[in-house]
Formats: C-alpha cells, sequence, structure tokens
C-alpha cells in the first residue's frame, strides 16, 4: 500500500447537500457556496466542473444530498452524486464516510457530513458540544475525546442530535402552530406560504444577498415581498395585518427558533456533560444567543476560521482531514 501526501497542494473539499452545493480549500483561501436543488434536477455536474477548473491536487468530498426525493431510495442518490464528482475531476477524489474516508459500503457515506465537522474539531478544539445551524438543518454533536453522535440521520432525529430546522428554508407552519397579533391567537397555515428567511429578512437580521434559497411564492427577496410572505402565513394581505402584524409573526418566530435551540443545546451538553457549544452555520448567532441563555461558553467558529468558513465548515473540514491524515490506495 502506498501512503498518499497532500500537505503542499492544492486540496478542495466538497460538502454535497440536496439544497447547496459548498465548496472550500484546505488552506481556507477559497470558499463558495451554491443554491443547487438536486430535487428540480439543479445542473450539478455542470457546477462541479466549473471547480474542477481550479484544478486542484485531490478532492475531498461529504455528502447530504442522497436524501433528496427526486432519488428513489438513499443508495441511488449517493451513487449519483458519488458518479457526478468522478465525472467532473480529474484529480483524485476522495468521499468521506461516518468513519472516515476508510468506508466500505457506500450508504457510509450518506449524511457524513457533520463527521467530518467534528473530526476536525475534536482534534483542533477539543471537548465541546458542536452546533452547526444551515439552510436547513441543525447538527448537535457532542464531543468528549472524539464524536459521540449516532450514525445516522434517523438515529440522530431520534436522540436530539439533529433538529429539522434551518435559519432559511423552514416553513413558518411547521415551526410556529400559532402567532399572537394585536391581541388575537391566529393558527399559522400549514401551507407553503412563507419560511424562516422571511422572518429573518423582515426583521432586517438577513441580507437578501443571504437569502440563499427559492422564495415561496417566486416573487422578490425584498423586505416588503417577505413581510407580504409572512401576512399570507396567517391567510391575511399585508394591507390587513400592517406591518406591525408582519413583523409580529417574524419576532415570534424568531424566538421560537430560540427556544428550540436552548432546549436542543440543554438536551445535549447536560446529557455529556459539556459546558462549552462551538457554533457553526448561517446560523451561529442565534446558537450563541441560545448558549448565553444557558450559561455556556460560546465560541463562534466565524473568530477561529472566518465568516465564510464558518458557514460551510463540513467542507473546510473534509478538505483539511484528507490534507492532513494518511490515505491509503492499493
Amino acid at each position: 500500500m502506498v501512503r498518499l501526501s497532500f500537505e503542499s497542494s492544492m486540496i478542495l473539499g466538497l460538502d454535497i447537500g440536496g439544497a447547496n452545493t459548498k465548496v472550500a480549500s484546505s488552506d481556507g483561501s477559497f470558499a463558495d457556496m451554491v443554491y443547487l436543488p438536486l430535487w428540480r434536477n439543479a445542473p450539478l455536474g455542470m457546477v462541479l466542473s466549473r471547480f474542477a477548473s481550479l484544478s486542484p491536487e485531490a478532492v475531498a468530498v461529504v455528502m447530504t444530498g442522497e436524501l433528496a426525493d427526486c432519488f428513489p431510495n438513499k443508495l441511488s442518490g449517493i451513487q449519483c452524486i458519488k458518479a457526478a464528482v468522478e465525472d467532473a475531476f480529474r484529480c483524485p477524489t476522495y468521499f468521506w464516510g461516518i468513519n472516515g474516508f476508510q468506508w466500505k459500503e457506500l450508504l457510509e457515506l450518506a449524511a457524513a457530513n457533520w463527521s467530518a465537522s467534528a473530526a476536525l474539531l475534536s482534534r483542533e478544539v477539543g471537548d465541546c458540544l458542536f452546533v452547526d445551524m444551515g439552510s436547513t438543518t441543525t447538527d448537535l454533536i457532542p464531543i468528549k475525546g472524539e464524536p459521540l453522535a449516532a450514525k445516522t440521520d434517523y438515529q440522530r432525529l431520534c436522540r436530539g442530535e439533529l433538529v429539522y430546522m434551518g435559519l432559511l428554508r423552514t416553513s413558518l407552519g411547521s415551526l410556529l402552530p400559532t402567532a399572537r397579533i394585536r391581541g388575537d391567537i391566529v393558527p399559522l397555515s400549514p401551507e407553503f406560504f412563507a419560511i424562516t428567511a422571511d422572518a429573518y429578512l423582515a426583521l432586517d437580521d438577513l441580507s437578501p444577498e443571504n437569502y440563499a434559497c427559492d422564495t415561496p411564492d417566486g416573487a422578490g427577496k425584498d423586505r416588503t415581498s417577505a413581510m407580504r410572505r409572512l401576512a399570507r402565513a396567517v391567510c391575511a394581505d399585508l394591507e390587513e395585518i400592517g406591518g406591525r402584524g408582519a413583523l409580529a409573526v417574524a419576532e415570534q418566530v424568531r424566538d421560537r427558533q430560540l427556544r428550540i435551540l436552548i432546549d436542543a443545546i440543554e438536551r445535549q451538553a447536560g446529557e455529556h456533560g459539556l459546558d462549552r457549544v462551538v457554533a457553526a452555520g448561517i446560523g451561529e448567532n442565534l446558537i450563541a444567543k441560545a448558549a448565553s441563555f444557558l450559561g455556556l461558553e460560546c465560541m463562534l467558529l466565524s473568530v477561529r476560521y472566518g465568516r465564510q468558513i464558518s458557514d460551510i465548515f463540513p467542507a473546510y473540514a473534509v478538505a483539511r482531514l484528507l490534507e492532513t491524515d494518511p490515505v491509503f490506495v492499493e
């Protein structure tokens, strides 16, 4: 067996999700995120070929996109994504599974992006509760000497290590049962009228440029359009409940997400005896507020690695792991 070393080469890390594909170099000098909804036949191969033009010496890959419902099952999703990567790049490609680069079954590659992040942090930061809130989901990974999370998304959902809630794409009806507007308690419609991105945009907590997904109605990513969608979530026009009514919905969405994070962090930190949170992802600031409420120390990965790297940390982590880990081939 031959040990491959990439210590002086440009390594590219990919995190291919169902909604977004994220890319970072192992030295942190390059970072990018592209909205690519796989369930809509997004041109994954074309985008990967664009990144191949960077001429990396090797590519390290994690994925979660195999769960997209355009695939009949996870295995076929893994096969499709893996083939797209191997077709796009002419350099060696290495796929990180739940147990690292040395995997035996393709299903070990399913939803392994959190594992790469946790493996790197266990070396560079040590014991902590790693919390990564992205556009769609939130990972809560206890690290004590090593990552202690369950191996599949199903198991992590059962144990509270995966919360299916994100800063952008979560529908309001699935998150907030009712809202209080001008003294009325109003159930939210379960229709796909508004998402969490609309709440944060209306509250000026999110810029239009960072509204990195489709709007529910296909309309604009400006504040007024977001407020119209918030009003629609309670079956109203904006003129009917007014700007204050729409903002009341937005504030309660933010409060609800914070409460869910507080409960999830409290559960994991308590179960594992951890008093430090490491926050990453586009929801980093909300994680920090939850940790502060609980009196826990909180390290922001945007401070340690930079804002762009924090937002796409699994892509950076898997590139770093390939750079520093011994990788063997026959």
